[in-house]
């Protein structure tokens, strides 16, 4: 059967991008679906991999509930399963299922070993977070989308505490210094901007025209003590109230007023990134991001 993927749109602001290959020949990396923006797997594709039936899976999992949060595990959407259905054959079974079903971040895979407590579950895991590391690592750990994908080695899972451990993992990779994202790779820069302003020691500048508490979301995940400097040629009353409400429980962001920059930069401490979008629409369409090393950060905010 040769190989396709279909963009299927769901709802008016999410998007479910899967491939529909027959379940016998695909591979790990190819069940990993994009939907709501996060690279997910169906129930029923885990259920197969890990040897198990979907409802012995789904009830292992309501028996430790609170393991899964929603950023773990989300149930569809009737849109979503019907437009996945009319998409792909392999879910043709879902088709008059009065239950829709469960997907599942890398987060969850990496939890679901612990609750399944079979050595099977514990190898099966790791084989499906190495898919998940590779697809996200493509382009974030390479200039180049043509380079090999840099795999992520982990020992065996058997404890939650290797659980964690292996979760504390995924976030430490080496940043890259440049590297393109592609139309709906929303979770990726998301995930890459978040690590940028985790990493960040002192201060953090944005220069972006098009800031909204969704880029203020994304600095409340900041270091205590780190200051925000936010540039901004259209500061809208609203956005007022949100940096006042944000300063409330996280203080540090200071909004200015200025209208004499066309594209968008992030300061790290000294370190200077050119973003090729708005913080708040990274992944919604194909850009590119790279660390300038022309001038440090100081040196450019003096220039402003």
């Amino acid at each position: 059967m040769k190989k396709h993927k279909s963009s299927i749109k769901a709802d008016a602001n999410m998007e479910v991008v899967a491939n529909c290959d027959n379940p016998a020949t695909i591979s790990i990396e190819n069940r990993i679906l994009t939907i709501r923006g996060l690279q997910v797997m169906v129930d029923r594709d885990l259920a197969e991999l890990y040897q198990v039936d979907t409802k012995v899976l789904n009830q292992a999992v309501k028996r430790n509930i609170e393991r899964f949060p929603e950023s773990f595990r989300f149930q569809l959407s009737n849109n979503e399963k019907d437009e996945l259905v009319t998409n792909c054959d392999r879910f043709n079974a879902l088709k008059h299922s009065t239950s829709n079903p469960y997907v599942f971040t890398e987060q969850g895979v990496a939890m679901l070993s612990a609750v399944l407590k079979s050595e099977t579950a514990i190898h099966t895991s790791i084989r499906i977070i190495e898919a998940f590391v590779a697809m996200r690592n493509f382009l974030m750990n390479n200039a180049s989308i043509f380079q090999r994908m840099e795999r992520l080695e982990m020992k065996q899972l058997k404890t939650d505490e290797k659980v964690d451990a292996i979760l504390d993992k995924l976030g430490k990779d080496k940043k890259p210094k440049e590297g393109i994202f592609f139309q709906g790779q929303i979770f990726d820069a998301y995930v890459f901007v978040a690590d940028l302003i985790r990493k960040a020691k002192d201060r953090i500048v944005i220069i972006d025209n098009y800031i909204d508490d969704s880029v203020l979301l994304q600095l409340s995940k900041r270091k205590a003590g780190v200051t925000v400097d936010i540039y901004d040629g259209q500061i809208s009353r609203q956005l007022r109230q949100d940096v006042t409400a944000h300063n409330a429980q996280y203080p540090g962001v200071t909004l200015h007023s200025y209208q004499k920059a066309h594209d968008r930069f992030m300061i790290i401490d000294e370190d200077v990134y050119h973003i090729g979008a708005s913080l708040k629409d990274l992944g919604k369409k194909l850009f590119a991001f790279s660390k300038m090393d022309v001038m440090t950060g100081s040196e450019m905010i003096s220039k402003l």
